[in-house]
């Protein structure tokens, strides 16, 4: 009898703490007051994977299924764009606009340009010998954008797309995730997080890194600087280079240690306020430039993960995710470090 009661009791005890773990997994990080993300309906339910501006009133969201949508007032209401692509299937994953001039990349090997801000759209053909399917495009100017490609390989047109040149000798190979800087520069994390690389105007080829830790890399990008870089891996790990050595990483961190979900997008709405995103509805957010963390608890509910969080200015952000969600930002307030 003593040891059943004995055995009763460690349960208990194991059940407590249990408990109180999970009521207390949000310890130590605050949440952020005054939520200024808005959830925008969208007549869409597929993945969102890239959105930008011509104006500030007029933009463009892409993603899979042949997703293209379209807002004319900021990003409160958009309505469906429909182009006949036949019976190709279609994964829109980059679109970008410079003026009226505006481009959309695809797989599997769909480009996509516009001179008249999209009210018609006309199919450039793409070489057989391009390595790899369009990624990411950026537009750089009159009839002048730079393509990426999911191997890797990067290209720049200065004639509206008739003709390419390849700005690196040979691509990385299959990647997960390309990110570019403002001045030029890139950073690609291979497709199992093994290692990355980067890559500057100028270079032949990419540079390769080992990755620094036992956990594989989810993403990399650059901060406002162009030169200080920040890293995801899996686990919900942070971290950032010296902002005096950009060469060298800094510990890393973990904004919400206790969380199963992980982080997959980091963005700049100032030179000190982060948002991070990631799975189930997890949103983080830092002004002090990644020392401390808060928790945007009022969007926990959004049944979706968070694949893509960006700013085209401190007033104008969004975050993309899966099954439509879209969120905008709309909370431009000043706010101090505590």
């Amino acid at each position: 009898m003593q040891s059943f009661f004995s055995f009763t009791k460690k349960i208990f005890i194991l059940c407590t703490a249990l408990l109180l773990f999970t009521g207390c997994k949000n310890i130590g990080m605050s949440n952020v007051v005054d939520n200024p993300w808005q959830l925008i309906n969208l007549p869409s339910q597929s993945n969102l994977i890239d959105i930008t501006f011509s104006t500030p009133q007029h933009g463009w969201v892409v993603g899979s299924e042949a997703t293209i949508l379209e807002t004319n007032d900021g990003g409160d209401n958009w309505q469906p764009y429909t182009i006949d692509l036949g019976e190709e299937k279609a994964r829109f994953t980059g679109v970008s606009f410079a003026g009226k001039e505006g481009w959309i990349v695809g797989q599997p090997s769909i480009m996509l340009h516009t001179t008249d801000d999209g009210k018609n759209w006309s199919r450039l053909p793409l070489s057989a010998k391009l390595p790899g399917s369009p990624n990411t495009i950026i537009a750089l100017g009159p009839n002048s954008a730079e393509m990426t490609t999911n191997v890797g390989a990067i290209y720049q047109t200065e004639d509206g797309g008739k003709n390419w040149k390849a700005q690196v000798e040979d691509a990385v190979g299959v990647i997960r995730n390309i990110s570019r800087s403002s001045d030029g520069k890139y950073i690609a994390v291979s497709a199992k997080g093994n290692f990355y690389s980067s890559w500057s105007p100028g270079q032949q080829v990419w540079q390769p890194f080992n990755r620094n830790s036992s956990r594989r890399l989810e993403k990399i990008g650059f901060a406002p600087d162009n030169q200080q870089l920040w890293m995801i891996a899996r686990g919900g790990q942070l971290q950032f280079t010296d902002p005096a050595n950009p060469g060298e990483w800094q510990e890393p961190i973990n904004p919400e240690s206790t969380a199963s979900w992980g982080l997959l997008d980091l963005a700049y709405r100032t030179p000190d306020e982060l948002w991070v995103s990631g799975g189930s509805g997890n949103l983080l957010r830092s002004v002090d430039g990644g020392k401390t963390w808060q928790k945007d608890q009022d969007v926990e509910d959004v049944a979706a993960n968070f694949y893509r969080v960006i700013f085209f200015n401190p007033e104008q952000g969004f975050i993309l995710g899966q099954n439509g969600t879209l969120l905008k930002y709309n909370g431009a307030k000043e706010i101090q470090a505590t």
